[in-house]
Order: C-alpha cells, then structure tokens, then sequence
C-alpha cells in the first residue's frame, strides 16, 4: 500500500525537524520510501527503522555523509589522523582511513557509513554495485539507499536483521540497534523510530 506522503512529512516535520525540511532532507526522506515502495518488504516497522537509522547516521542531514561529516575525504582522512594520533580512536588498532596502494581510501560514507575494504566488497557483492572499483559510489544517495536496505534486511553490518527484531507483534526498537552498532544510542534512535512509524500511520 502507498505511503500517504504528505500526512508522513507533515508528521515528521513536527515530530523531527522543528517544522521545517530543507530540500535535501525531502530528498533524502523520499528515496527511503521510494525504495520501501518497491514492494520487497511490507512490514511498516522496518521502513521506519531504516528511516530512524539513517536520520541518526547522518546527523538529520538525511543524505549521505562522510566519516567526521567532512567536505572531502581529504578532509576526513586529516581529521581522522588527527584523532587518531591523539589516542581519541582507542577502538582502532589500524588506520582504515589511509590511502591504500591504489590510492582509495576506505572511510565511513554513506547513509549509514561502511568502512573497510571488506566491508564495501561484501556490500559490492550482495548489491552488484562496484563498491571496490570505486568506492566513492557510496556517497550517490540511490547507491547509498541500497546499502542502507540490503545491508539491513540482509544482515551485512553485524550479522543482525530488521527480521530478528520486528516480527508479528514483536517490535525491539531499542535492541535493533544492534544491526548497526551495538547498543549505542539505542534508546534514541528507537525513539526516532517510533515517531517515523507513528508518521507512516503506524
């Protein structure tokens, strides 16, 4: 069933952005839904999940962003070594973010940042996106959309599934947090969550 667009961005208008949307967050919002539309899944809860993921992830911009929200990856690769040389990245023991060989870089991008080399190739392969030849791809926001989908109703970021925490009248909002990062702010983006899906007339 189509998405009452219109009743959903007056809701989270007020619910999320202070009344007011900049073009690329309706943008952004509309090719989440776009996809949803698709048809591959149904389940309303999932779509508000990955709506609340990639509002969280990007900081409300609702479009794809770098690791560090820098302009370039120039930029993030600087400010990375720079957090990382002064021990404020204790979860990294290599970094990730420096050019390699052939000169690519793979920092966090996307609406949801995936970062490794290993990372990008097995969204590479589950998308059929050439995420490895040309990683930059991820900052395009139809490319970036697909990651978002795939890599949630797949498992690709850490093995958990929108499956696993919304089914029948199952809803986690907070556990799902852990098909991104763990627990991390989950309570906030299940919050986030909720509100998407009360917009979808949940």
């Amino acid at each position: 069933m189509a998405i009452d667009r219109k009743a959903f961005f007056d809701a989270v208008r007020r619910a999320l952005y202070g009344g007011r949307l900049a073009g690329t967050q309706v943008a952004g919002l509309a090719a989440l839904l776009d996809r949803f539309e698709r048809g591959e899944v149904e389940d309303r809860r999932f779509l508000a999940y990955m709506l609340a993921t990639a509002h969280h992830e990007t900081g409300g911009r609702l479009q794809p962003v770098r690791e560090t929200f820098a302009a370039t990856d120039a930029a993030a690769i600087a400010r990375l070594d720079r957090a990382f040389a002064a021990g404020r990245l204790p979860q990294v023991s290599a970094p990730y973010w420096r050019r390699d060989a052939a000169g690519k870089s793979w920092l966090g991008r996307g609406l949801v940042q995936i970062t490794h080399r290993r990372n990008y190739a097995r969204l590479a392969g589950l998308t059929g996106i050439d995420l490895v030849g040309r990683p930059e791809l991820a900052m395009e926001l139809a490319v970036s959309v697909e990651i978002l989908f795939t890599g949630m109703l797949r498992g690709a970021f850490t093995g958990r599934r929108l499956a696993d925490h919304f089914s029948g009248t199952r809803a986690d909002w907070a556990g799902a947090r852990r098909i991104i990062n763990g627990l991390d702010r989950a309570e906030k983006v299940a919050g986030y969550g909720r509100a998407f899906f009360a917009a979808l007339g949940g």
